[in-house]
């Protein structure tokens, strides 16, 4: 499952069926270090299939970097953004979650 091997003992690689990966450092500007435009944050989640007309859960591998995923919606005027805070570590180590490659 995944293509990256995972970093955390015993926890296998995948990911939660129906999510997107837009990693937090996707948002960012690398060298102001600080969040794109909305404009651009909205682009970047579209590029990869977010929709900000559906539900959205913010995750991560640890729940850590979710709350910056879930700062750059609030600056799309999405204020109310759940993050997972369990995320892929929690999921992964539960047997019976379902589990995407």
């Amino acid at each position: 499952m995944g293509t990256q091997p995972e970093l955390r003992p015993n926890i296998p690689s995948g990911h939660i069926p129906g999510s997107f990966n837009l990693p937090f450092g996707e948002i960012l500007d690398p060298h102001a270090g600080t969040f794109l435009s909305p404009v651009q944050i909205k682009e970047r989640l579209e590029q990869v299939g977010i929709s900000l007309e559906r539900p959205i859960v913010a995750t991560c591998g640890s729940g850590v970097t979710a709350c910056a995923l879930a700062v750059g919606l609030h600056l799309l005027g999405h204020p109310d953004i759940p993050v997972y805070d369990g995320s892929w570590t929690e999921w992964a180590s539960d047997s019976a979650t379902p589990k995407a490659p």
